[in-house]
């Protein structure tokens, strides 16, 4: 299909027509293009294949690297993709099939099952990695004109290599890998499990009613004060009440990091995951400053203004993500959400469409809540052979239809970036996030652009500062938690209170003074996933919104050939460093006004809500 060509979609079929029956139902996804059942033929066979395959590889191959020429190593480094990418084709069916239900006991034994069997299977392959990196930098520069195909593989080499100095032993290498499935991956589970578990009484006006934690936060922004309270309540006592399972995981994942980074050499808790974000410290140290140094501009001001919306001096922590007293907080059907958003990435790409169109017609997502079922949401990519899943939790909220718009520019993102293979499809969780955001904007701005109504107008504005407050304040507020978190227990194993009393001190700071907490706000740090599975993971989410509104400056600028670029940027996946990514559009990230830049972005559309009050 052209780039100027229509987008074909059955959201505008006619009435009763079979595509549009099938539009109006909360999808859920469909898993069988992965495997088609935990006990088929097809699963079993992959195992045995990947089994002897990789022993076969291992014997091929190890100890060798350095003396292959260069078209010889690239031949190897296809294969070891390709048994990868089988690997983790396994690994992606077991965990959407767990995420899906996570209390379902065989849906845990199944996942358990799998991470031991292709951890062992990867061991078999480990040496590979570690063998490239051991070579020497002339060595490899001579293996890589002697070949254009290893020249391709050049992104990986470098990444892969970035990690030389905090090598290990191939053995201890091996034993971390090994151990990992009932280390690290099993408190994982433990604390997923957990949460799945817990359950809630909220006392509704229709009577009392038990709820997921999905159900629960998704009604801390309900229309009605006392539902808030009551869900806030009732979240904060059961939390409490478990706050010391969740405080024994916290503290057990935090050493178990301390003592790998130190045997690795990293000089901070961060280190790690800005080597793999492939971002420098300095970069991250940048950003971190410049959000704190805006907390008072930027979270402060505006809850200020909400409480004086509210009529009150401070609002409460359960009003902070409140609709706002003139907000019509109808439900937005699943037909209509899916309609917004595809027209807001038509209108700026056909072609963004089409790819996002995918998701609806080849149910690619699941959406409905589910007693459970992983809440919250996320775009998990699969394997560039497959596709993309998406995971929702859709109840009919605005920020829904922003998360569904969030999810699918990951998912699309995936999809682009598949063409460069296994190895080099995977963005750094920095640039993983652009699209996402990216997406969001355009559906933000389209909808904002057809809002004649000022009191539309207005909620509309303070619903994409509350988006944008908690992807920038609060994630870098939780980047700051983390980091007190691992300095303060690298001193000795917290108690929970002590963890409660970092979590009071950093939300004081960052949302300010126009919030204020109750004592059951002490236990709410407990259920944040990334907390638990990917360490110092959430400055991402700023990084990333900072960079799309320096982004979407540069498209407001100067639109014509923006679309082709930031296709091209997709694409580019794990190929490009985010200087390379970025150049194209004259923005650089090491840069610390490229931050402030981001922030003046919130700044304004406060400036203009406080210009609607005046």
């Amino acid at each position: 299909m052209s780039r100027n060509a229509a987008v074909p979609s059955p959201l505008w079929a006619p009435e009763g027509s079979p595509a549009r029956a099938k539009r109006e139902k909360l999808p859920e996804w469909d898993l069988t293009d992965l495997f088609p059942s935990p006990d088929s033929p097809e699963l079993a066979k992959a195992i045995k294949t990947s089994r002897a395959d990789s022993k076969a590889f291992e014997t091929r191959y190890q100890g060798k690297l350095a003396e292959l020429d260069g078209g010889a190593l690239a031949a190897a480094i296809s294969e070891y993709e390709a048994l990868d990418e089988v690997l983790s084709r396994v690994m992606s069916y077991a965990g959407l099939l767990y995420a899906g239900d996570m209390t379902n006991p065989e849906n845990g034994k199944f996942m358990q099952s799998m991470q031991e069997t292709v951890t062992e299977i990867s061991s078999h392959l480990l040496f590979f990695a570690l063998e490239i990196n051991r070579i020497e930098d002339a060595r490899l520069e001579s293996q890589l004109g002697e070949s254009e195909a290893l020249q391709r593989y050049a992104p990986w080499l470098r990444d892969s290599r970035s990690y030389r100095e905090y090598q290990l032993d191939d053995q201890l290498e091996k034993l971390l890998l090994e151990k990992s499935v009932a280390g690290r991956a099993a408190w994982n589970r433990l604390f997923d499990e957990t949460m799945a578990d817990l359950r809630f009484d909220v006392e509704l006006p229709t009577g009392k009613q038990e709820m997921t934690s999905a159900e629960v936060l998704n009604l801390l922004s309900d229309g009605d004060g006392a539902v808030r309270k009551a869900a806030a309540k009732s979240l904060g006592a059961v939390l409490g009440a478990n706050a010391r399972i969740f405080t024994h995981i916290t503290n057990t994942l935090a050493k178990d990091k301390e003592i790998e980074d130190k045997w690795r050499g990293f000089a901070r808790p961060v280190s790690s995951r800005n080597l793999a974000n492939v971002v420098e410290d300095e970069v991250v140290d940048a950003l971190v400053k410049a959000v704190r140094g805006a907390f008072p501009d930027l979270s402060h001001r505006y809850y200020a203004l909400k409480a004086k919306w509210f009529g009150v001096d401070q609002l409460d922590y359960w009003d902070r993500n409140a609709p706002l007293p003139d907000d019509d907080d109808t439900a937005i059907h699943w037909g209509d959400a899916v309609t917004k958003v595809l027209d807001a990435y038509g209108k700026f790409s056909p072609e963004l469409a089409e790819v996002a169109q995918n998701f609806f017609d080849n149910d690619w997502i699941d959406t409905p809540v589910r007693p459970g079922k992983s809440p919250g949401a996320f775009a998990h990519p699969t394997v560039p052979s497959a596709h993309p899943y998406l995971l929702l939790n859709y109840q009919g909220k605005t920020r829904d239809v922003m998360t569904l718009a969030h999810e699918l520019g990951h998912g699309v993102h995936q999809v682009l970036a598949g063409g460069q293979g296994h190895l080099m499809s995977d963005t750094p969780l920095t640039l993983a996030e652009t699209a996402s955001v990216f997406g969001e904007m355009l559906t933000f701005r389209k909808l904002l652009s057809e809002a004649d109504d000022p009191r539309l107008r207005k909620t509309m504005l303070a619903s994409k500062v509350e988006d944008m407050l908690n992807t920038v304040v609060r994630q870098i507020a939780f980047h700051e938690f983390e980091r007190r978190l691992h300095d303060k227990r690298a001193e000795g194993e917290l108690l929970t209170e002590e963890i409660c009393d970092i979590w009071m001190e950093i939300q004081a700071e960052s949302l300010g003074p126009a919030i204020r907490f109750e004592d059951e706000y002490r236990y709410f740090w407990t259920y944040i996933p990334h907390f638990i599975h990917s360490p110092f993971y959430v400055y991402a989410y700023a990084f990333g919104d900072c960079l799309v509104n320096s982004l979407y400056g540069v498209y407001e600028g100067s639109a014509d050939g923006f679309a082709e670029r930031y296709l091209d940027m997709l694409r580019a996946g794990g190929t490009l460093r985010h200087k390379e990514l970025l150049a194209p559009f004259g923005l650089d990230a090491s840069d610390p006004a490229f931050w402030q830049r981001g922030l003046d972005v919130i700044a304004g559309l406060i400036d203009e809500l406080e210009a609607l009050d005046s």
